[in-house]
């Protein structure tokens, strides 16, 4: 029965539905026994709240003793946490009533605050959250509220609104933060229970202990170790959990806005090398650089702890984490204080030495990097060298971790207005910032999509173009590359069910070494290949479900690509139509095509060649019908001297013959599942471009006539009203009638077909002496003065 009641939720669940479910977790809430019953019913209540997209509104009665269960003191934990978690959910909410009481015990107040804090400060909930742990805060009573549950929801009130604490409350704060961070206990906690028979000595507490199992001699951090940790030191994790944050909040006016120069020289001056060595006097500083000098002092330790062995690997886990935030909050310290720069520059060039040798610690080089980008000339360091290993050896080796790679392309988007002169090196490194892209393209999407127009460069742009259309063989050969490797990974990371040994030996085959290692390149080389013999090999990987989806990311991709592209090249622009596939593809390159041709006429000349050679198949039309009716409409619009004086009666004779033999084809032919049914748009428009052509070059209006004639005969036909319908035969006789009418008048056709700019962009209504209403008026007086002549 639990299984058929658990599978009832995977279902949608109606409104009516809802609402009796509600009705009978209403009855169990008022029950004196909040037993099973309730926790399963408030369990399934919150599973189908939090997987609806929109907002669930619950009976007034059912939330009234949602909130009423949240306050009551008796109520179990358990219980609670999921009362607050389906009230958060339901927020912002007008229906809430819940106020800040500081009656209740520190854990109700967590949860308390967390629905307020959701409610998104319609009602300055935040403000009067944050003066409730702030009196918390104020009262040293041991009998008061536990900050260990507070302090949490103190650092979300300083993010969500810094502005809720005043000048004395910050000064508050920061001392306490102070006492937390320095000068916790270095003994374990007592146990909560003993027995009768235990004997005071192995009551006592040990002492704490570092990663590797010695006896902590130093003040206590987020990295020391025990068995059970006291008030106080569960205070110094959440404290160091809130620095850096609380440091920004607090820094001093401007922060982040000092230019570099001015940076560079005040990091320089002699008064910050003489400040740095004076930090005897550091109890004596205001709370707010105490508060700096004792951060700075912990995140040293916690750099002096993470070169410890670790005993057990979660251990070595959250040593790597404090190691990412203790360099981010030293960059914090030194973009506020420069004096801090220069005790910090020896400890992290020896911490950069040591975690970029260590595939396990590669995150930390992240934002070592952006210290180093952060502090410029000032942190003397060989900056050129931090980025090549960064941009080279990361994606190269480390392309298959999810984490890694959100983290990389966001290290990217938030620094580029650090990157300065070393942009070009991000620049031409996208082929390896592609390999994040190919590897776990679903969600990281959206964030090239943001990135790409800072990695375009008018030098890559036709590399990047055939980048992102290979993108899915990229994802198929970094697969082979796994299944290569010669010591695979605990956990295999490709699909298992998927076999492809003839792939596999063609990766290993050294005829394709030079094709497969084109497609792995670190850098941009300035050059394209052509992989046309690697797309057979990798036919097989295309039911590979991370190939597939790297394949539906790459329309999007292109979007973001061409919309990048200010100055349109033509050699870019060729892969338009040489380099067509899916539907979905097409009709992002056809729309892109002639999105580039109003922006650069000149290009349908230019390359002519390539637009013969492409128009000459019609093979696979129905899944390129999009881009072919483009770039049919485009010759038709451009290719004509008004906008080319290149452009040829030879070229035009050329463009006539290969599109009349395309429209030939493409009626004359019956479908069939080797040459499927021609679109009638595609039909229309390639008659209006042989007319337009024919206008501009009259040797060619007999042959166009006859053309159009002859159309309109075959769309009378049984057999043509079937293949293109009833419909789509009426248009395109309508459309080659209208045609053959224009042609008997060639000057006509020329002026409607190939109008001047003057009468593509009218001054009518400015022209005064041309102004349209004038000369109606005084054609009508004219008409109106030869009717009043005329008898009776």
């Amino acid at each position: 029965s639990q299984s058929a009641g658990s599978s009832s939720l995977f279902r949608e669940i109606q409104d009516e539905e809802l609402k009796k479910f509600c009705s009978r977790i209403s009855k169990l809430l008022q029950a004196e026994d909040l037993g099973p019953d309730t926790l399963d019913s408030l369990q399934r209540l919150f599973l189908i709240i939090s997987a609806t997209k929109y907002n669930r509104r619950l009976e007034k009665t059912c939330v009234d003793l949602l909130q009423a269960t949240l306050g009551l003191a008796t109520c179990p934990e358990q219980l609670q946490v999921l009362c607050a978690a389906i009230l958060r959910e339901m927020s912002p909410s007008d229906s809430l009533s819940l106020v800040w009481d500081h009656t209740q015990n520190s854990r109700q107040l967590n949860l308390v605050a967390s629905v307020l804090l959701a409610q998104g400060d319609r009602n300055e909930e935040v403000s009067a959250v944050g003066q409730g742990v702030l009196r918390a805060l104020e009262s040293r009573q041991p009998e008061g509220p536990s900050l260990r549950y507070l302090l949490p929801i103190m650092a979300k009130v300083v993010v969500l609104s810094p502005g809720t604490l005043q000048e004395d409350q910050a000064t508050l704060l920061s001392k306490r933060l102070v006492d937390w961070l320095r000068y916790a206990s270095l003994q374990q906690g007592l146990p909560h229970s003993s027995s009768f028979f235990s004997t005071p000595r192995a009551r006592q507490p040990g002492p704490i202990t570092e990663m590797d199992g010695a006896v902590a001699t130093d003040f206590f951090t987020v990295l020391s170790t025990g068995h059970r940790f006291t008030e106080d030191q569960w205070l110094n994790v959440q404290a160091f959990s809130m620095l850096r944050a609380w440091l920004l909040h607090s820094g001093p006016e401007g922060l982040g806005t000092l230019d570099t120069d001015d940076r560079s020289e005040q990091e320089g001056s002699t008064l910050s090398v003489i400040s740095a060595t004076s930090s005897s006097a550091g109890r004596l500083l205001p709370p707010r650089e105490r508060l700096r000098e004792v951060a700075f002092e912990y995140c040293q330790r916690l750099i002096e702890q993470s070169n410890r062995r670790a005993l057990r690997k979660g251990d070595s886990d959250l040593q790597k984490a404090c190691l990412v935030e203790a360099v981010l909050v030293l960059d914090v310290l030194c973009r506020q204080d420069p004096s801090f720069l220069y005790r910090s520059l020896s400890c992290l060039k020896a911490l950069h030495g040591r975690v970029r040798g260590d595939p396990a610690s590669v995150r930390v080089l992240l934002p070592l990097a952006r210290f180093f980008l952060s502090h410029g000339e000032a942190a003397a360091v060989d900056s050129e060298a931090v980025y090549q290993h960064l941009f080279t050896r990361i994606p190269l080796e480390q392309f298959h971790s999810p984490m890694l790679a959100f983290e990389f392309v966001q290290f990217c988007r938030d620094n580029l207005h650090l990157f300065g002169g070393h942009l070009s090196t991000l620049r031409l490194s996208f082929p390896n910032l592609f390999k994040f892209l190919a590897w776990n393209s679903p969600p990281l999407t959206s964030e090239f999509v943001a990135l790409l127009p800072a990695l375009v460069d008018a030098g890559t742009a036709l590399e990047m173009l055939h980048a992102l259309l290979d993108l899915p063989c990229l994802t198929a050969v970094l697969d082979l590359q796994l299944r290569s490797s010669p010591a695979p990974s605990e956990r295999p990371l490709w699909d298992t069910s998927l076999r492809a040994p003839s792939c596999l030996e063609a990766f290993r085959d050294p005829k394709f070494q030079g094709l497969f290692q084109y497609l792995l390149r670190p850098k941009a080389s300035g050059a394209t290949e052509r992989l046309v013999p690697l797309y057979q090999l990798l036919q097989p990987m295309a039911s590979c479900a991370r190939v597939a989806q790297c394949a539906e990311a790459v329309p999007t991709l292109l979007q973001a690509f061409f919309s990048a592209v200010t100055q349109v090249s033509s050699v870019c622009t060729e892969q338009a139509w040489s380099r067509h596939g899916p539907g979905s593809l097409c009709s992002v390159l056809s729309s892109q095509f002639l999105a580039l041709c109003t922006l650069k006429p000149s290009l349908v000349v230019e390359l002519a060649r390539d637009l013969l050679e492409f128009l000459g198949s019609v093979n696979g039309l129905r899944s390129r019908a999009s881009l072919v009716t483009s770039v049919v409409w485009a010759v038709g619009e451009y290719l004509s001297v008004a906008y080319d004086r290149r452009c040829t009666v030879e070229q035009i004779n050329k463009f006539f013959e290969a599109l009349e033999a395309l429209l030939f084809e493409v009626t004359q032919c019956r479908p069939s599942a080797a040459l499927p049914r021609c679109p009638p748009k595609v039909v229309t428009v390639l008659m209006t471009t042989l007319t337009k052509l024919a206008s501009r070059s009259q040797d060619l209006i007999p042959r166009a006539s006859l053309l159009l004639s002859k159309m309109r005969t075959l769309t009378q036909s049984p057999a043509t009203g079937s293949m293109h319908g009833e419909e789509g035969a009426e248009a395109i006789c309508t459309r080659a009638t209208e045609l053959l009418t224009l042609l008997k008048m060639p000057s006509v056709a020329q002026f409607v077909l190939t109008p001047s700019t003057e009468v593509c962009s009218p001054r009518y209504h400015r022209d005064v002496n041309t102004a349209l209403p004038l000369a109606l008026r005084t054609v009508s007086r004219l008409v109106e003065r030869e009717a009043g002549l005329l008898p009776g």
